[in-house]
């Protein structure tokens, strides 16, 4: 990644923060970047619940097709990896659940999008990608790591490489997250 890219990634994401706080918002209230999603199966995750636990969000939208089958794939792998059982993974929809967008997806068509990509992990909603904006990602799919505390670590990586495993993208983030207890 170019330094000019690394720079804009850091000062989009110093921007986020900066506008989440100037609002008021609640994304990091109490030590941690605070957020609910509930999942395609309707069940609800929120960032208390991944307290302790280093957490990486997948962000893709099923318009995106190949790429973020791609993606969700990479995602499932990750999740696989016998070193990184302590790291809780999630594949995070940004389409709509209004019939009125145009990037409406159903809870079902979420189903059937993680089935054909041979996902076990859960799958979240975050309609029209109102997490995926406070995180600082500029660009979908996106990768963000949170460290134990809840905090986002390091800057989103934004964009996907199917030529890259996303194992290998993340490995020396996670395995320095993972030593801090």
């Amino acid at each position: 990644m170019s330094l000019k890219r690394r720079r804009a990634q850091t000062l989009a994401l110093a921007f986020a923060s900066v506008m989440a706080l100037a609002v008021g918002a609640d994304a990091f209230q109490g030590g941690g970047f605070d957020f609910k999603l509930r999942s395609a199966d309707g069940g609800e995750i929120t960032s208390e619940m991944m307290k302790g636990d280093v957490v990486v969000l997948g962000f893709g939208s099923t318009s995106l097709g190949s790429l973020s089958k791609t993606q969700a794939q990479q995602l499932q792998e990750l999740a696989d990896q016998p070193d990184k059982r302590n790291v809780r993974v999630y594949w995070v929809s940004t389409d709509s659940d209004s019939p009125k967008s145009k990037n409406y997806a159903t809870d079902e068509q979420l189903r059937a999008f993680a089935k054909k990509a041979g996902l076990k992990i859960a799958v979240l909603r975050d309609p029209d990608g109102v997490l995926f904006k406070r995180t600082g990602a500029d660009q979908l799919p996106a990768t963000v790591i949170l460290g134990r505390d809840g905090e986002i670590s390091g800057p989103p990586i934004a964009g996907f490489d199917p030529n890259r495993k996303l194992v290998d993208v993340l490995s020396d983030r996670l395995t320095k997250l993972l030593a801090v207890k």
